[in-house]
């Protein structure tokens, strides 16, 4: 007798977990990636958009996420710093390097190095021709 008294308390909760795993929402990603690591796979290859054309979409793609209220993913700035110093904007590679850095402390040894590679190189560059 006391089985049966069991089932309907069985029956019950099964049923509320059924209807609460039902209720559940999906994760949210930690970053918004969207076409950025095809991006970096191009640029990489030399094929695909123009730098001007990639920096346009990366742009697009931070104003969604910031949007959005969603995190760019590791490597982006680096990335858009990288595409900037293509064009010859070295002041925003430098700007985009050390938001990666603030971003992301643990790409400081490889954006360090980036950026004392950018400062010996400018430095050379403004001795070579004196303004």
């Amino acid at each position: 007798m006391s089985m049966a008294l069991d089932y309907p308390k069985r029956l019950i909760a099964a049923t509320t977990l059924l209807i609460l795993v039902g209720c559940a929402t999906k994760p949210v990603p930690l970053y918004t990636w969207e076409n950025f690591p095809r991006q970096q796979y191009e640029m990489l290859l030399r094929e695909g958009a123009s730098p001007l054309d990639q920096i346009a979409a990366m742009n697009a793609h931070a104003e969604k996420a910031k949007a959005n209220n969603s995190r760019l993913p590791p490597g982006f700035r680096a990335h858009l710093g990288m595409l900037h110093l293509n064009v010859g904007n070295v002041g925003a590679a430098r700007d985009f390097w050390i938001a990666e850095k603030l971003a992301f402390p643990e790409s400081a040894l490889y954006i360090d190095a980036l950026v004392k590679k950018l400062d010996g190189t400018s430095k050379t560059a403004s001795k070579e021709n004196p303004a």
